[in-house]
């Protein structure tokens, strides 16, 4: 019997947790207090938080549930969230103050699996880093794909088990997942326990597997002695001549360089603006201080290449700067905007970046599936009793009826305010994956 009166559930597969049955470790179980009523804000910010609700709502048959789920949710009705590793446990009360133990399921990493993951993880320092800083960035996920590691759900590999007797994901259970996705984006250890490890098992065995790879030349000839393994001198030698030596990095620079004063003394070449030129001089000297900053730091080789822009893109990151009337009059010339449509594309540019601005000139029509996806969304976006707006869809646009706010759904699956301002619509906040809270965001500032 368990402390709510009722059988302990059954444990998943546990070959891969060195969790004892009998949880007296810390480290095995987590138990996080009931979270403050989530009204006005996403479930999930993180992209991993946001892949977890993915999984459920692929794997979930049944729409209505996981709307009075989310209800459930944001109306603080989900007590005690306890994880450990294969298990989520919590109690959810119902309108009626009927309370139902639920948990959701989750298949742990085996053995084997832990033992690539872990050596992936200390080969790369930079996922170490991430790690400690409570991020799980794209590429820890990817590389783990690659050695057939999976850390995401999927769909269908949330199971749930709730007291109310359902069968499949029921009120209950999707409660517990939207909020199991709020103390993910907190702490992405949250999804390594549930998979059978604990933080402090994970960061002890990769200090080891770290310190292993770090040992000097006395240590590995000792290796090499004890293993009986080794290498022919004359390859050991030989092999010294076949690299040259890394050359050494250059220093950091913590600040650009001033930009040389182009004015003055011989009048320049017709059609050559100066202070245009020194503007470019100076933004290439900062893009230039910041890439050699991006290279020294520790996390370098898992950051993903910057975006190559577009001149017209360009246009707008120069405009972003803030260089002036004259200089912004050439670059919204040079990219074949007005000067309405720069300060627009400015806006947008730093709302959203490239995504924010490709939402601000693209018009789209999203396919059947996309379609279906925004849709869904938006049904399930107002709860009972709240207020719904009349919307107008237009390709990826809907519209209030008679207002001037308008939700843009981009390729990404987020949604962008616009307002109408002037007889146009400009970009009014940034992409967020819940659209009555943009549009509630709109009314306010409005």
């Amino acid at each position: 019997m368990n402390a709510l009166g009722g059988e302990e559930p059954r444990h998943p597969e546990r070959d891969g947790s060195r969790c004892p049955d009998e949880e007296g470790s810390a480290d095995c179980a987590r138990t996080f207090g009931a979270l403050p009523v989530a009204r006005g804000r996403a479930f999930a910010r993180s992209w991993w938080g946001q892949a977890w609700l993915k999984a459920l709502e692929d794997t979930a048959l049944d729409g209505e549930q996981l709307r009075l789920g989310r209800r459930h949710a944001r109306a603080g009705a989900v007590g005690a969230v306890s994880v450990r590793p294969g298990r989520i446990t919590a109690v959810v009360q119902d309108r009626d103050h009927t309370r139902h133990r639920s948990d959701v399921l989750l298949q742990q990493l085996s053995a084997a699996d832990w033992d690539r993951f872990l050596d992936m993880v200390a080969d790369r320092a930079g996922h170490i880093a991430a790690l400690l800083d409570r991020d799980m960035p794209p590429v820890l996920v990817e590389d783990a794909a690659a050695a057939g590691i999976e850390l995401l759900p999927g769909i269908g590999d949330l199971e749930s088990e709730c007291g109310c007797g359902a069968w499949d994901h029921c009120a209950h259970s999707a409660a517990l997942c939207y909020e199991l996705a709020r103390l993910l984006d907190q702490d992405p250890f949250v999804l390594l326990l549930l998979r059978g490890r604990g933080e402090r098992e994970l960061l002890d065995e990769l200090q080891a597997r770290s310190a292993a790879r770090a040992v000097g030349p006395a240590d590995e000839d000792l290796a090499a002695e004890r293993s009986g393994a080794g290498v022919p001198a004359a390859e050991a030698y030989a092999a010294r001549d076949i690299l040259p030596p890394l050359p050494a990095a250059p220093p950091p620079v913590d600040a650009p360089g001033a930009p040389p004063v182009l004015g003055g003394g011989t009048p320049p070449a017709p059609g050559v603006d100066v202070a245009a030129l020194e503007f470019l001089i100076a933004d290439t000297a900062a893009r230039a201080q910041r890439l050699l900053a991006d290279a020294l730091s520790a996390w370098q080789p898992d950051s993903p290449p910057p975006a190559v822009l577009t001149p017209a893109q360009d246009a707008v990151r120069l405009a972003a700067a803030g260089p002036g009337e004259v200089i912004s009059a050439r670059l919204a010339a040079g990219s074949g905007r007005e000067a309405r449509s720069l300060a627009a594309a400015v806006r947008a540019w730093e709302l959203g970046g490239t995504a924010g601005l490709a939402v601000l000139e693209e018009d789209w029509t999203p396919g059947p599936e996309a379609l279906a996806r925004a849709t869904s969304k938006l049904a399930a976006a107002w709860e009972d009793g709240e207020a719904r707006p009349r919307l107008r869809a237009t390709r990826n646009r809907w519209t209030v009826v008679g207002g001037a706010a308008q939700l843009r759904y981009g390729r990404d699956g987020r949604w962008w305010p616009y307002r109408r301002e002037g007889g146009r619509w400009v970009p009014a906040g940034p992409a967020t994956e819940d659209p009555a809270g943009a549009l509630a965001g709109l009314s306010a500032e409005g």
